[in-house]
């Protein structure tokens, strides 16, 4: 039986958001894939801007919906950012080798590709939701797939607990 690695997370501002980016961010490696899924407005840009400062990146991080791919010098590690919501065919996303991209320079952010994401490897996934009520914010269920980011899971639940939901 394959045990699932989840964790549901609670961000009740954009600084907790930035925050828990930036808790991922400061595990990631060269090579890594980070998915990011999650509706209109949920929070994957606001992630991703988190992300990026935490590595390092210094100029403005913004959605690459129409160009598919930014890509930023993060000092150490090169950070790849791409959008894949406007894309209708998956041959279109073997055209932009997210994987390759990791595998040889850098991380990799890509929003919307939770309906790619069996076709990446090893990544996390990472769901954003907009909550509404007496406590406004987002939930952030981040889960493993494959080995690399189960290795450095306790890690992850420890830099994450503030957030725990």
């Amino acid at each position: 039986m394959t045990t699932t690695l989840r964790l549901v997370l609670r961000a009740r501002s954009l600084d907790d958001t930035h925050g828990v980016a930036a808790a991922v961010a400061g595990l990631s490696r060269e090579g890594d894939v980070i998915v990011l899924a999650g509706e209109m407005g949920s929070g994957k840009t606001a992630f991703a801007q988190g992300f990026g400062r935490a590595l390092g990146v210094t100029e403005p991080i913004t959605s690459p919906t129409f160009t598919l791919v930014h890509t930023y010098d993060a000092g150490g590690v090169t950070l790849h950012h791409a959008d894949l919501y406007r894309l209708e065919h998956l041959s279109e996303v073997a055209d932009l080798a997210l994987a390759e991209l990791a595998e040889f320079h850098g991380v990799v952010l890509v929003e919307w590709g939770d309906v790619v994401a069996s076709t990446l490897g090893d990544h996390l996934a990472v769901e954003l939701a907009q909550v509404t009520g007496d406590v406004a914010g987002r939930t952030l269920t981040v889960a493993a797939a494959g080995s690399s980011w189960a290795r450095r899971w306790e890690a992850l639940g420890a830099a994450t607990q503030s957030w725990a939901a």
